[in-house]
Parts: structure tokens; C-alpha cells; sequence
């Protein structure tokens, strides 16, 4: 009988064990807690082939790089490396696969690109333009480096321009009885590809040169014939511009460098006669950050 009391005793005193376990916080709730994350685009806005986006739009895709340990170095082992976090029409971002809190005593450290893409060395990444794909030079870049604990809520990003933008706006004089078609416009001699350091958002010129042909706007900008666009490395150095006008070449050279900076515009007025350019103005613009437009003539080559 004694046995028996006994028995019963250690089963009743395991059980109160295992409810006083329940109602306690796991070890680690931050490992059963998933990151979520809502991404903006600060101004200046992204830039599309068309016009100027204020927002990112559904399926737009996020590379999310999550770590602990230090903001100023992203270690080689990440609590999240690299999950594409893709924007549904409801507004939310869903991982392609989920993603969770290390632990809910550390620190955390949150970067974002867009476009997605893998990283490897995340201070000296390499990365080229692309002369086919206007948005996809539009480099994004979100970082969250004061250290964030586990939460249920939604770390916010707001993204900014890694890369600068160049806008050529040109009108016609009146030598000219109409806008003549199948006007092209280049950048030329610009940098093509650089290294960027995403934790501070910039970037180093490399040594690599090109012409970048600038893409036409659907929309001109108020005054003018025609508009034309590249997103480009920001440098200096850069100076001539190319217009082709029917059989026409134009070279316009300007008597110093177009610096071309991180997320903001540089913006080149000219009107196209029929042996020069000259400047254009009352330009009015409303995308990026507003360099002061520059003025010039070109002769005809």
C-alpha cells in the first residue's frame, strides 16, 4: 500500500511539473517567432521606363539578409541569407520560405536589395550595368543596423537609390518643321560597372568604360520635345553626350564633368537646331533628387 501511495505521489508531482513547464516562456521564443518585414521607397522615388514609381508594386522581389554579432560586417552565417521576399497585391511581402528570430535576447541587423539578388561579398560587390534593362540598374538598398530584438511586428525598410540617374531633355528650334522620328541618345564613355558596399550604400568606379544608350520617356518633360533616361554608376568624369538626329550626329562635350551622384538626378537641357544644341529651359521635374541642370553646346561632328 505504502508502494502504491508512493507511485501515484511521483506521478501526481511529475504532472504539476509538466503544467508549471506550460505556462512557462520557451527557452528561445525568439526561434518561434517569424520576421516579417514591410519595405518602402523613401524619396527619391524608383524610376520606371515610363515615369517614376513612388512605390514598389505587386511582385516586386526583396533579397532579405538578417545576422547578428556586428552592424558593420555581415558574418558568413546569417539567422537569414538571402530569402526573396516577394510583394503580393494586399500589400504584404511573403518569403519564399519562412523566416525566424535567432533568439529573443540578441541584437539584429537587416539589409534589403532590390532588385533580388545573391551576395557574396556584401563591401565589395561587383555590379554592371546593364544596357538592355533600364529598371534593373535601379539599385535598392533598405539597412535596419541599430540592433532590433524579436517582434511581432513588421520591420519596417525604407529603401533608398544606390545608383544616379541621367535625363536628357531636348526640344527642336524652329528650323526644324517638326520633331524629326527616330532621334537616338547616348551616354558615352560612361563607367559601366562598379563595387558596391551595401551597409553604407555606396560605391567605388572601376575602370571599366562604355557607351549607355539613353532609353526614350513615354512622357517628355513639360517644355520639351522629348525626354530621354539611363540609370547610371554615380562618377565623375563623365562629360559627352551623343544625339543622332536622322542622318545627323551630334557631339556635345561639357567644358567640365557632369558628376553623376548616388540617388539623385542629373538633368542636360539642350535644343536641337540645326548645326548645334543649345540650352533649353524651364525644365520641371519631379522624380529623385534635382541636380541643377547643366548648359551647353554641341557641334555638329
Amino acid at each position: 500500500m505504502k508502494q502504491i501511495v508512493s507511485i501515484v505521489t511521483i506521478a501526481v508531482v511529475a504532472l504539476l511539473a509538466l503544467a508549471a513547464c506550460s505556462r512557462e516562456e520557451p527557452v528561445n521564443p525568439g526561434t518561434d517567432l517569424p520576421i516579417r518585414v514591410e519595405a518602402g521607397i523613401g524619396a527619391p522615388t524608383r524610376t520606371a521606363t515610363d515615369g517614376d514609381a513612388e512605390v514598389f508594386t505587386a511582385g516586386d522581389q526583396v533579397a532579405l539578409f538578417v545576422w547578428t554579432g556586428s552592424n558593420s560586417t555581415v558574418p558568413a552565417e546569417r539567422v537569414v541569407n538571402g530569402i526573396v521576399n516577394t510583394l503580393q497585391q494586399d500589400g504584404t511581402w511573403t518569403p519564399a520560405t519562412k523566416m525566424f528570430w535567432k533568439d529573443a535576447e540578441s541584437a539584429h541587423y537587416f539589409l534589403g536589395v532590390f532588385p533580388a539578388r545573391a551576395i557574396s561579398n556584401f563591401k565589395m560587390d561587383s555590379f554592371t550595368i546593364n544596357p538592355s534593362d533600364y529598371t534593373a540598374n535601379d539599385l535598392l538598398v533598405a539597412t535596419k543596423l541599430e540592433g532590433l530584438k524579436a517582434t511581432e511586428v513588421p520591420v519596417p525598410l525604407s529603401f533608398r537609390h544606390v545608383m544616379s540617374k541621367f535625363q536628357l531633355n531636348l526640344s527642336y528650334s524652329s528650323q526644324w518643321d517638326a520633331v524629326p522620328a527616330g532621334t537616338t541618345a547616348t551616354a558615352t564613355n560612361v563607367d559601366t560597372a562598379c563595387k558596391v558596399d551595401y551597409l553604407n550604400g555606396s560605391t567605388e568606379q572601376a575602370s571599366d568604360k562604355g557607351d549607355i544608350a539613353l532609353t526614350k520617356l513615354a512622357t517628355a518633360a513639360s517644355g520639351c520635345a522629348e525626354s530621354y533616361s539611363a540609370i547610371l554608376i554615380p562618377q565623375a568624369g563623365f562629360c559627352t553626350v551623343t544625339v543622332v538626329v536622322g542622318q545627323q550626329t551630334f557631339v556635345y562635350t561639357h567644358p567640365s564633368d557632369i558628376v553623376l551622384s548616388s540617388g539623385k538626378t542629373t538633368v542636360l537641357n539642350l535644343t536641337v537646331g540645326r548645326d548645334k544644341i543649345e540650352l533649353a529651359s524651364d525644365i520641371t521635374l519631379a522624380d529623385w533628387t534635382v541636380r541643377n541642370p547643366l548648359n551647353g553646346e554641341a557641334q555638329d561632328e
